[in-house]
């Protein structure tokens, strides 16, 4: 009976940290993707010389982190 009490217990706890790894893993990649991934992108493609394509997108992306925008305004 107590080994079964363990290995509920444990198999619960296992899937707690399995959770919170994922979800931070998940915080990371929106991280990364946000301020080194999507710039490099933009820069990128302005270089290749398609400025008409760069300059809608980082307006349309800018728009959409207004609308979304989890911080408040002062």
């Amino acid at each position: 009976m107590l080994t079964l009490i363990f290995s509920i217990i444990l198999f619960w706890a296992v899937w707690k940290i399995a959770v919170l790894g994922i979800r931070f893993t998940w915080g990371i990649f929106k991280f990364i993707f946000s301020v080194v991934l999507f710039p490099l992108v933009l820069i990128g493609i302005f270089v290749a010389g398609l400025a008409y394509i760069a300059i809608p997108v980082a307006i349309i992306v800018g728009i959409i982190a207004l609308i979304t925008g989890k911080t408040a305004a002062v």
